[in-house]
């Protein structure tokens, strides 16, 4: 059986990567040591994921190593923040070889992708409880914050909408008449849920261009209400026009709808930017090999509305995930 400091010797200990010249000394002391660069500001999250409430209790191994980090990764998108390092608390039930090599392997391979070096942490037995604390770099004025947003502003998501969302619908066996879907489009689907694309490089790249954003994860509305509130700010959404997951498309509208709007675990990026900015939007999205869509604008009154495709009003009842309203 392996003991708590073999387990992170074999599995978590690596020499330090050249190429992050701001860790001064990492894994095996009582503190990793940070250097920030000059002119720059840290910027900080930390994400707990909990069996049986952020993934099921037979998850993958290494898809799960690899959402634990994207998730941290995705924050610091959010706020245009370039990845230095993180630290990783690990609660495990037993210190099993055969699930520890797949899931430090999907954990380090996303690190290694986006040259963010694990620092340190703590490991323990108990229920199976991964939390991580990344840390990230950015330029003072220039970190896309949820305060940010102005009347007049576009609405813009990355990527697509829906599709993990769907995915948990197959698992949760929710799947009726007007949902339908085959175990190809499943599995299709699962991928969006179970191995998220953290949006760091278009984060980086709205630098100066975007006024505020947010990381989906809980649901478009519910994120997106987030900036609302901080901003003071309103909106009007155009709904058919959010960008549906290529599974979530073959869907009827009702679903799609629902999905898109108030579908978790998306991990996409929804930002505001000036109307007279979209050329340079859509650069940056080019610029970062990802999809950028206009959805909407903020409005100078408080609320949310909610148009469909030919501007009419829509009253859908929806709301995103809450971690202690949801079940």
């Amino acid at each position: 059986m392996l003991s708590e400091f073999d387990l992170i010797s074999r599995y978590f200990t690596r020499p330090a990567r050249s190429y992050i010249a701001q860790i001064a000394l990492g894994v095996g002391d009582d503190c990793a040591l940070l250097t920030p660069a000059a002119g720059t500001q840290i910027a900080i999250s930390t994400d707990m994921l909990v069996e049986g409430r952020h993934f099921f209790p037979d998850a993958e191994p290494f898809t799960l190593g690899h959402k634990c980090l994207a998730v941290n990764l995705s924050d610091l998108a959010a706020m245009g923040a370039r990845p230095l390092a993180f630290t990783l608390a690990l609660a495990l039930p037993a210190a099993r070889e055969e699930w520890l090599g797949p899931f430090s392997a999907g954990l380090l391979a996303l690190a290694d992708s986006h040259h963010c070096e694990l620092i340190g942490g703590d490991t323990t037995k108990g229920p199976l409880n991964i939390c991580i604390t990344v840390f990230g770099e950015t330029l003072p004025g220039q970190a896309l914050r949820r305060d940010a947003a102005q009347a007049g502003d576009d609405i813009w998501v990355s990527g697509t909408l829906g599709d993990a969302r769907l995915a948990l619908a197959g698992y949760r066996n929710e799947l009726t008449d007007q949902l339908v879907m085959d175990a190809e489009q499943h599995a299709l689907a699962a991928t969006r849920m179970h191995q998220p694309t953290p949006r760091v490089a278009l984060g980086i790249a709205l630098r100066g261009i975007a006024r505020a954003a947010i990381d989906i994860s809980d649901g478009l509305i519910g994120d997106l209400g987030h900036i609302l509130a901080r901003s003071g700010v309103g909106a009007t959404l155009a709904v058919d026009s959010l960008p549906a997951g290529p599974v979530l498309t073959q869907q009827t509208q009702a679903i799609r709808r629902h999905f898109t709007l108030a579908g978790g675990d998306d991990y996409e990026l929804c930002f505001t930017a000036p109307a007279d900015r979209r050329d340079a939007v859509f650069a940056a999205g080019q610029a970062a090999a990802t999809a950028v869509t206009r959805i909407g604008s903020i409005d100078a009154a408080s609320g949310l509305r909610l148009h469909d495709a030919d501007g009419a009003v829509l009253n859908l009842q929806l709301t995103s995930f809450d971690h202690f309203r949801s079940t």
